[in-house]
């Protein structure tokens, strides 16, 4: 694997819980908060669970490398 790919998954693994965090915290609030959602919470709560645990992931690899960059220009001066 590739020095740059490694860094790049090594900071997407340590983004990901945020990334997932986030994405269901917005998904239940919009869910607790539109009627027609909230009347049947028991079937959406765990399809917003499941829904961001999968959608981190790549949310997480696409944010990396901006953390990346953001580690490189500081060191490259």
């Amino acid at each position: 694997m590739q020095a740059g790919i490694r860094n790049r998954l090594r900071i997407a693994v340590l983004i990901y819980s945020m990334t997932n965090a986030v994405i269901f915290g917005a998904a239940v609030v919009t869910v607790l908060n539109v009627p027609a959602l909230s009347a049947n919470a028991y079937i959406w709560i765990p399809v917003v669970v499941v829904a961001s645990l999968i959608l981190a992931a790549p949310i997480a690899w696409l944010i990396a490398p901006r953390l990346q960059a953001r580690y490189d220009r500081w060191h490259t001066k």
